[in-house]
């Protein structure tokens, strides 16, 4: 016998007790849940309810259950969107405009104005702009319009004198024709097509006073609308996001303001030439212009082509003349103008520029061509600043 197994074993019969540990009786599972039970208030809750089972198996029933809840629940979300759609370009277009304009309130603040008067001047400034917008087109439209209505008859009977139609009209028989379509059109009808022109045209006001509403609340509340959006970023990027988050505010600023320079240089020059011209509504045109001067790519196009064809029907010289005054201008606007005014903003190269309003205009309309210069400068920056980086270090 070993000195270990002398000093572990004692004999019968000895009073002695053993050096040893001596083992107890084990406790049993109850008392073991009982003390899980008491070290943590989380067992003591499942106690008291009862242990939780086993996970569900996962049988393909319950996978093609989890996963048809999942589409029909993309599915609902889809058609919350498309119904919303409308609602959301609106928000967005007042969203974008409010970036744009928060680079005024800025500089308003920078002069020493508080926070609210600054906005409020920008609110009124944009109030009186839109309502010079619409005292410059609503008495011509409406004007024009009387005119027609009122030259009807007369013109009508002049395409009964002219001797070529006069000529299909014996052949044909198309005036007698014409006024029996016109004595068979519905009055209902009629009516109902000028109740759907009205109902767009409120709804088309409705919609810019909403566009305007929805700006000043995003400009009153930008700052607190910016710091609260980088705070859903991790605050381990958080700083880095921020800077480049800022970097492309200060662009869609700077685009915008260069875009309503670009615009107002355009309409005044447009509306000094109409009035040495000759032609009537000037002011009225140059607003056309200057708004669709604000098109990337193809507004000016657009505007020119108005004016000249009034500038046509006003008389040949005045519409050559606008031709010419036009095809000038945009070749100053394109080498002159636009380099100085907004290269150095928004940095963004002619192909880029071309294909960013091609596809926006394609996905979004009018709204798309407008955001598509600041959103390819968006990209660049970041395709620059984050994915580039990133595939160097792989």
């Amino acid at each position: 016998m070993s000195a270990e197994d002398a000093s572990t074993t004692v004999p019968a019969g000895t009073g002695e007790v053993a050096s040893g540990p001596v083992p107890g009786p084990r406790p049993s599972a109850a008392a073991d849940d009982h003390a899980g039970a008491a070290a943590s208030p989380e067992t003591e809750s499942e106690g008291r309810f009862g242990r939780p089972g086993r996970p569900l198996a996962r049988s393909p029933f319950l996978v093609g259950f989890t996963a048809g809840l999942g589409l029909l629940l993309a599915y609902a979300v889809f058609l919350a969107l498309s119904d919303a759609a409308s609602i959301l370009v609106l928000i967005f277009i007042a969203l974008f405009i409010a970036v744009g304009l928060n680079r005024a309130v800025v500089g308003l603040r920078r002069w020493g104005l508080p926070r609210w008067l600054a906005v409020t001047t920008v609110a009124l400034g944009i109030v009186v702009m839109f309502g010079g917008v619409l005292l410059a087109l609503i008495p011509p439209l409406v004007t024009q319009t009387s005119t027609l209505v009122d030259n009807a008859p007369e013109y009508f009977e002049q395409l009964r004198r002219n001797q070529m139609l006069r000529d299909l009209d014996e052949q044909y028989d198309v005036f007698n024709r014409l006024q029996g379509a016109l004595a068979e059109v519905n009055l209902a009808r009629v009516a109902g097509g000028l109740f759907g022109g009205a109902q767009a045209l409120f709804g088309a006001v409705g919609n810019v006073v909403t566009v305007l509403l929805l700006t000043i609340y995003f400009m009153a509340a930008f700052d607190r609308i910016r710091v609260g959006a980088y705070r859903l970023v991790p605050a381990s990027r958080r700083e880095r996001v921020q800077a480049i988050g800022d970097e492309i505010l200060s662009k869609v600023g700077a685009y915008m303001a260069g875009a309503l320079t670009i615009a107002i240089v355009a309409g005044a020059s447009t509306w000094v030439f109409l009035l040495i011209a000759g032609v009537a509504y000037p002011f009225a045109l140059a607003v056309v212009v200057a708004v669709c001067d604000l098109i990337p790519q193809v507004g000016a196009t657009i505007g020119a082509v108005v004016v000249s064809v009034v500038g046509f029907i006003t008389s040949i010289p005045v519409g050559i003349a606008c031709v010419v005054f036009f095809i000038a201008y945009q070749q100053i606007e394109n080498f002159l103008i636009y380099p100085t005014v907004m290269r150095r903003a928004v940095k963004v190269s002619d192909l880029a520029a071309i294909i960013g309003a091609l596809l926006g205009f394609t996905l979004l309309g009018i709204v798309g061509a407008l955001i598509a210069i600041p959103a390819v400068a968006a990209v660049q920056l970041i395709a620059r600043e984050v994915i580039i980086p990133r595939q160097q270090r792989v």
